[in-house]
């Protein structure tokens, strides 16, 4: 049995707010979309899932978690920064996550990489600056990273 592949998870904040990606996907059959099966959903069709994740993605061979959250950022969104400090470590859909405070952050965030070139009616994606009073309404996943991340937007006020 394979082991998951590990998650970076880039954590953006400026000014009160987080950096997600808001997330619709839609996907012909139920059996072939990730998020009807993480929730159980049942029937031939897949309704379409509107949710939002932070920036981030699998962990290559051999390299450190906060590189692939400092790699994934750059590929997504098109923003330079460093890994600080680890704010926690999850899951995420089955997989480990760690996330990561971003410092010293540079540029202005535009959709880039495989998310720019999959973007379709069917998979969309934009990036968005959201505030904790947005995360339930956008549908923030993983879900257990909701109140973590609204303490620290408030602390950092």
């Amino acid at each position: 049995m394979t082991k998951p592949i590990p998650r970076g998870v880039a954590v953006v904040v400026r000014d009160g707010r987080v950096l997600v990606i808001k997330r619709y996907l839609l996907r012909e059959f139920a059996d072939e979309c990730a998020m009807c099966a993480g929730t159980g959903a049942e029937g031939p069709q897949c309704p379409g899932h509107h949710y939002a994740v932070l920036p981030g993605g699998h962990v290559e061979d051999g390299e450190r978690h906060e590189d692939a959250a400092v790699r994934e950022l750059a590929e997504e969104t098109t923003l330079r920064a460093r890994a600080g400090e680890l704010l926690r470590a999850g899951l995420h859909n089955g997989r480990p996550a760690s996330y990561f405070l971003m410092a010293d952050v540079t540029g202005e965030p535009v959709l880039s990489g495989p998310e720019a070139e999959e973007d379709c009616a069917e998979n969309r994606f934009e990036l968005l600056w959201a505030e904790p009073g947005d995360f339930e309404a956008l549908g923030l996943y993983p879900a257990d990273v909701r109140e973590p991340l609204a303490r620290l937007l408030r602390e950092r006020r």
